[in-house]
């Protein structure tokens, strides 16, 4: 979610640098395409091997759009809290958007990446244990003063949801009770993207529904309104006549 939402505002034209703050397990990097261009890591920085700029990998196709890489050899201990506010201070100073990378979980690394955040966004799966987890993280935001955030609703699969063998959109919203900022479908497209090193979303406007669901949250975090996109699920005569015109 992350490489797509920064390349999405990247698109629109914003300097966008996204910090993957997953030390230990670093993986942003590879969905980015950027694993081979990694000589100084976001723990460089912190522990002042390198200047911040020369951690920061540039992305050939789009840019405006950076990322600073994980450090792999080491633990969430190595970044505190205090080291991600002097590290997105600076940032500030060049970037339009700051995009941190949250691992999972509520521990240190948590807390580092919401240390410096203007704004939250929870993603979560519309099932039950994965909103669970997402109403103990809207807690925690509203107790470090960070308010609710903001939501994204990731890997729908409408179909699911219509046999009621998923959480609909509203059932998430009713148990959250926080602003809808994304709808993200479940897309084989994302796993293909990821696998290739291309965020989906760079995929332009002849892309998945998923693409177009990552732009549309880009152009909500600018201020923009844009409608949802349709994720009923197609029946009947339609979805009949949508199969064979696809086939043709």
């Amino acid at each position: 979610v992350t490489a797509n939402i920064a390349s999405a505002l990247a698109m629109t034209g914003k300097k966008v640098v996204a910090i993957d703050a997953d030390i230990g397990l670093r993986n942003l990097d590879v969905v980015m395409g950027l694993e081979n261009r990694i000589v100084y890591d976001l723990v460089d920085v912190i522990e002042g091997r390198c200047r911040l700029r020369q951690a920061m990998i540039k992305d050939k196709r789009q840019p405006d759009l950076y990322l600073i890489p994980a450090a792999q050899t080491r633990d969430k201990m190595a970044v505190s809290p205090s080291d991600m506010l002097l590290v997105c201070d600076e940032l500030r100073q060049e970037m339009d958007y700051i995009i941190i990378d949250s691992p999972a979980g509520i521990e240190r690394g948590f807390r580092n990446a919401v240390a410096p955040a203007d704004e939250v966004l929870i993603v979560t799966n519309p099932e039950v244990s994965a909103v669970r987890d997402a109403d103990r993280i809207i807690g925690l935001l509203e107790a470090e003063e960070k308010g609710p955030g903001r939501l994204i609703i990731n890997r729908l699969k409408p179909e699911m949801v219509a046999r009621g063998d998923m959480l609909s959109i509203e059932d998430v919203l009713d148990i959250l009770a926080v602003d809808l900022i994304g709808v993200i479908p479940e897309d084989e497209s994302i796993l293909i993207s990821s696998n290739r090193g291309t965020p989906v979303a760079m995929s332009g406007t002849n892309g998945s529904s998923a693409s177009q669901a990552f732009r549309n949250v880009a152009q909500r975090l600018q201020g923009e309104t844009v409608p949802f996109v349709d994720l009923t699920p197609k029946t009947g005569l339609l979805n009949r006549l949508n199969s064979w015109f696809s086939k043709s």
